[in-house]
């Protein structure tokens, strides 16, 4: 999109490249695989359909990685994430993207959410039978570890980190192009 329209046009400035400055190596809504750790990111609009589009780029991401051992497990992570960062956009005036980020090293796989609210995320008490707020519940039963941090940039990322015993690419070894980039 041109003219600083629409999601990728509203992200805060800690996501945004900036001209003249070195592109970072994670710098695509696609994948870096020259070095470690692997990284994907993904920078989604505040729409239900996020969801939907994060849990598929999720899947295609870890087959390309060949980490599909993990790959239901992160599904749901990721989309129990991206509903928490959806949910606290949509509770802000004005209505922010979100930003899926996965990092996979040799030991584990880690998902990160970024959303522009800063509060931290909570675990709630819920009935057995409610049939919402349950996510970071969720979170905390599949993941191997789950936090939040506050980036430099504001809002937050909510974390998660599952480990991994699949056979990952060795350092160097190329797994695939990222379209377009030319090498």
């Amino acid at each position: 999109m041109s003219g600083g329209t629409g999601a990728v046009g509203d992200c805060p400035p800690a996501l945004r490249h900036r001209p003249g400055a070195r592109a970072e190596r994670d710098s695509s809504a696609g994948t870096a695989f020259r070095r470690w750790p692997l990284v994907s990111r993904l920078p989604l609009g505040a729409l239900p359909s996020a969801v939907p589009c994060a849990r598929l780029h999720a899947r295609l991401i870890l087959q390309e990685w060949n980490l599909s051992e993990v790959a239901e497990d992160a599904e749901m992570l990721v989309s129990e994430l991206v509903t928490n960062a959806l949910k606290a956009s949509w509770s802000l005036p004005e209505t922010r993207p979100i930003e899926l980020r996965m990092l996979a090293g040799h030991e584990r796989l880690t998902i990160e959410v970024w959303d522009a609210l800063s509060a931290r995320p909570d675990l709630r008490p819920h009935a057995v039978d409610a049939e919402s707020g349950r996510g970071l519940e969720i979170v905390s039963l599949l993941s191997d570890g789950w936090g939040f941090y506050h980036p430099g940039g504001g809002g937050k990322v909510v974390w998660a980190m599952l480990e991994i015993t699949a056979a990952l690419p060795a350092a160097g070894q190329q797994v695939s192009e990222v379209p377009g980039d030319g090498r």
